[in-house]
């Protein structure tokens, strides 16, 4: 039961060690966002390049544009989870 409070106070002292107040919330939010936008406008960049390059039945803008979104999504899901620095 000692080993349980202590691993809690461990857990409680790292959490507000993080806690900077509202520019560290902002600076997340930033991060979060740009993780998404990126990957979504080089998909839409590319995907247009593809059509104007090679046409074809579908379009390659839209399909990039969802593959970017879901790669953006998933960086960020990651970024906020905190398996990367």
């Amino acid at each position: 039961m000692i080993r349980e409070v202590a691993v809690k106070q461990e857990r409680i002292a790292r959490a507000r060690g993080r806690q900077n107040g509202v520019l560290s919330s902002i600076a997340i939010l930033g991060v979060v966002g740009w993780s998404v936008a990126v990957p979504t406008l080089i998909g839409v960049a590319v995907g247009l390049w593809v059509d104007h390059h090679w046409p074809s039945r579908f379009s390659w803008t839209l399909t990039l544009l969802v593959a970017g979104l879901v790669f953006g999504c998933a960086a960020a899901w990651q970024r906020v989870k905190g398996d990367q620095p």
